[in-house]
C-alpha cells in the first residue's frame, strides 16, 4: 500500500510517554543517535550552529540549549567541535524524561561543559533560560501545530544569535527506506514502530516556510539535507 504523506500525521509515539524508561528506551535512543550520525544528522545542526556563531570573537562564550536532547550525542559532538577548535561553548539538553536525562548524563560525564535538565518545556511555569542559540534535532516533528508555533516563538524571545532546526521530512520514499534501515540496524519494535511515524509526522518544506511566515522570521534559510531532512537556521 501506498504511503500517504499529503497532510502530518498526528499518530502518537511510544517515545512520547515520558514515564517510559527501561533498556528498551536506551537502546533506542542510542540506535537514533548512531543512525543520526552515520546518515550526517549531527553535520546538519552542527553547520546551523557554526553559521549563528561565526561572527562571534573565538574567546567569547556561547550559550547553547538543546531541546528534546535525547541521549546527549549532539551536545557530545558540539563539545567536541568547540574543543578542536579552541572554541567556548556552554552546552544544555533539555528532555521531558528523567530516564533518558540521567542516560545522557552517565554518557556525558567527561564532558565538564555539558549540563541537563529534566522538564516539560510545556509546563506554563516553565521559563527558558537565555541563551545564544538554541536547537532541536529529530525533535520538532513531535508536537502538534500549534505547539509548534507556540515553542518557535519562544525560541524566537530566548536564543540571542538564533535557533537551529534539523528535522525530517515527510517523504514516501524516506518511509520505505526507514523500513529497510530497520534490517540492517536490527531495530527494536519500538524504534521501528516510532521511526515510521517520526517520518509521517515530518515536514514539507511548505510546512516550515507557514511557521516562519505565521512568527515573521524575516532571515530564515531551509535547506534540504540527506538523508531526508531539513536544516532550518534562523538569525535573530
Amino acid at each position: 500500500m501506498f504511503v500517504d504523506t499529503t497532510h502530518r500525521s498526528n499518530a502518537p509515539e511510544m517515545m512520547d510517554n515520558f514515564q517510559m524508561e527501561g533498556e528498551i528506551l536506551k537502546d533506542a535512543l542510542d540506535k537514533i543517535a548512531s543512525i543520526n550520525q552515520l546518515l550526517g544528522g549531527n553535520k546538519v545542526t552542527l553547520e546551523g550552529v557554526i553559521t549563528l556563531s561565526k561572527k562571534q570573537p573565538r574567546e567569547q562564550s556561547v550559550r547553547i540549549t538543546d531541546i528534546g536532547c535525547g541521549n546527549g550525542d549532539m551536545l557530545r559532538a558540539l563539545a567536541d567541535y568547540a574543543a578542536d577548535q579552541g572554541l567556548n561553548f556552554i552546552l544544555n539538553g533539555i528532555d521531558a524524561n528523567q530516564f533518558t536525562i540521567n542516560h545522557a548524563q552517565n554518557l556525558s560525564s567527561g564532558y565538564p561543559n555539558i549540563s541537563y535538565e529534566c522538564t516539560d518545556i510545556f509546563d506554563q511555569e516553565y521559563e527558558f533560560s537565555a541563551c545564544d542559540i538554541m536547537l532541536c534535532t529529530l525533535t520538532l516533528h513531535h508536537f502538534t501545530e500549534g505547539e509548534i508555533i507556540a515553542l518557535l516563538q519562544r525560541f524566537k524571545s530566548s536564543a540571542r544569535l538564533g535557533f537551529v532546526i534539523n528535522d525530517l521530512q515527510r517523504n514516501a520514499l524516506a518511509y520505505y527506506l526507514f523500513q529497510a534501515l530497520c534490517f540492517v540496524f536490527r531495530l527494536n519494535y519500538m524504534s521501528r514502530e516510532d521511526g515510521l511515524v517520526s517520518i509521517l509526522r515530518g515536514f514539507k518544506r511548505r510546512d516550515l516556510l507557514s511557521y516562519a511566515e505565521k512568527l515573521n522570521l524575516k532571515n530564515s534559510l531551509i535547506r534540504w539535507k540527506w538523508a531526508f531532512r531539513y536544516q532550518w537556521i534562523v538569525k535573530l
